[in-house]
C-alpha cells in the first residue's frame, strides 16, 4: 500500500510515497469506499470545475466554428478519427481487409456508443459525444481520488481541472476515446494503490478494450499484482487480476487476427494501412530535426514544445519517487509516444492519458495561495480553449 502523502516537509513525503502504511492503518484506508465517501464534496467540486473548464472550451468552440459557418454537433461528432468512430457505431466494423480498416480502432468506445445510440434518442455521433462527456466526469473523479490519496484534496481538485485544461483537452470532450481510456486508466492505478485487486483486474480489462496504448497499462497491473502475491500481502485476487488484466487487450488483437486471417493482423493494419508502427523514436527525431532547423506550420512547433515539457515533468516525477506503478504507466505511455513512427501532428494527443505527469504542478499549484491558482488555471483555461478551437478550425491535421 503506498502511503498518503504528507505535505510538512518533502524529505518526509518522498519517503512516506515509497513506502507502505502502518498495519493500524491499514483498514481504515482500503475499507471499500470509505475514502471516496469522505471525500464526496470535495470530490463534486472538482468534477464541478473540471466541467466548467471544458465547458469554456467548448463554448469558444462554438462561437468560432458559427463565425466559420461549422456546427459545434459537427465539430465534436464528425471531425477527424470521430467520423472513423461514427461509422463504427452505424455500420461495425469493417468486411474483408481494406487498406485503412476501421479494426485499427478499438471497440470499448464505439459499442458503447452504439448501446447508449439504441437505448435512447440520440444519433450515433451524439451517444459517442455523450459518452466522452460523461467518460470525462468519471476521469476528473478518479484524478481527484489519486490526488487525495497521494497527497491532500488541494491537490486532487488541481489535478482534476489541470487535465481538462491541456492543450488537447478538446478531444476530452469529442467522439473521441482519450476520456474513456483515461477514466478506466485512472481507476486501475487507483485500485492498484490501493490494492484492491479484482476492480483494478476487471477496468484493465476494459480498459484494453478501449485504446491500443493500454498496453502501458497492462504491465502495471500485473507487475503489481504479482508483487503482491510474492510478497504473500494478497490471496486469490492478485491472481484474478494478474489474469484479467491483459485479457482485453490481448482479446481484440486475438479477434482481429482471427478476422483477417493473420496472427499480426491488427499490428499489420497499421503499419500497411495508416502508416503508423513502433521504431524506436527514429520518426520522431528526423520529425524533431525539421522542426528544429527548418520554418513548419505553428501546431508542429506546439507539439513539440508538448513532447519536451512531457519528458521534463517525467524527469521531475521520477525526482518526486512517485509511487513506481504511475511512474511506469507515465515511461510506457512516453516510450509509445515519442517511439512510434507516423503521425507527428498527434503525439501530444497520445500523452492525453499520461495524468501522472501533471501531478509535480498540481502539487506546487496547490500550496500556492487560492488567488494565485485561480488565476493561473484560469490562464490555462483560456489557452486550452484557444487551442481547441485552432485544433478544429485551422490546424489541417488530425489533433
Amino acid at each position: 500500500m503506498w502511503r498518503r502523502a504528507d505535505s510538512r516537509c518533502g524529505a518526509e513525503r518522498n519517503s512516506e510515497l515509497s513506502g507502505l502504511i502502518r498495519p493500524a492503518d491499514l483498514e481504515r484506508v482500503t475499507r471499500p469506499g470509505s475514502r471516496l465517501r469522505a471525500s464526496g464534496r470535495p470530490a463534486a467540486f472538482a468534477v464541478g470545475a473540471y466541467l466548467l473548464a471544458r465547458i469554456t472550451g467548448v463554448v469558444v468552440l462554438w462561437f468560432w466554428g458559427a463565425a466559420d459557418h461549422k456546427s459545434l454537433s459537427h465539430l465534436l461528432g464528425h471531425e477527424w478519427d470521430s467520423a472513423l468512430y461514427v461509422r463504427i457505431i452505424e455500420h461495425g466494423y469493417d468486411h474483408g481487409y481494406p487498406l485503412l480498416s476501421n479494426m485499427a480502432f478499438f471497440p470499448l468506445f464505439p459499442m458503447s456508443a452504439r448501446a447508449l445510440m439504441l437505448a435512447s434518442p440520440l444519433s450515433a455521433a451524439g451517444a459517442a459525444i455523450a459518452i466522452a462527456w460523461l467518460s470525462g466526469l468519471v476521469a476528473a473523479w478518479g484524478l481527484y481520488a489519486v490526488g487525495n490519496l497521494l497527497y491532500d484534496q488541494r491537490t486532487g481538485i488541481v489535478l482534476a481541472v489541470l487535465w481538462g485544461v491541456l492543450p488537447h483537452a478538446l478531444t476530452e470532450s469529442m467522439a473521441y476515446s482519450e476520456s474513456l481510456f483515461t477514466a478506466l486508466a485512472v481507476w486501475t492505478l487507483y485500485c492498484v494503490l490501493t490494492e484492491h485487486w479484482l476492480p483494478a483486474g476487471a477496468l484493465c480489462l476494459l480498459a484494453g478494450l478501449s485504446r491500443p496504448n493500454a498496453v502501458a497499462l497492462v504491465p502495471v497491473v500485473c507487475l503489481a499484482a504479482l508483487l503482491a502475491v510474492v510478497r504473500r500481502r494478497a490471496g486469490w485476487q492478485a491472481w484474478a487480476a494478474l489474469l484479467l488484466a491483459p485479457l482485453g487487450w490481448l482479446g481484440y488483437l486475438g479477434w482481429v487476427g482471427l478476422r483477417v486471417h493473420r496472427l499480426d493482423g491488427w499490428f499489420h493494419i497499421q503499419k500497411a494501412g495508416w502508416g503508423s508502427s513502433f521504431d524506436g523514436g527514429g520518426y520522431t527525431l528526423r520529425e524533431l530535426r525539421t522542426v528544429l532547423t527548418r520554418p513548419v506550420p505553428l501546431d508542429l512547433y506546439l507539439v513539440t514544445l508538448v513532447l519536451a515539457l512531457a519528458v521534463v515533468l517525467f524527469v521531475l516525477s521520477v525526482l518526486d519517487r512517485q509511487p513506481w506503478p504511475l511512474l511506469l504507466f507515465s515511461a510506457l505511455l512516453l516510450v509509445l509516444a515519442l517511439g512510434g513512427s507516423g503521425y507527428y501532428n498527434a503525439k501530444a494527443r497520445f500523452l492525453v492519458a499520461a495524468f501522472p505527469l501533471l501531478l509535480k504542478p498540481a502539487v506546487s499549484l496547490a500550496r500556492a495561495r487560492t488567488g494565485t491558482a485561480v488565476v493561473v488555471l484560469g490562464f490555462l483555461t483560456v489557452l486550452s480553449a484557444y487551442f481547441g478551437g485552432y485544433v478544429l478550425l485551422v490546424w489541417t491535421h488530425s489533433p
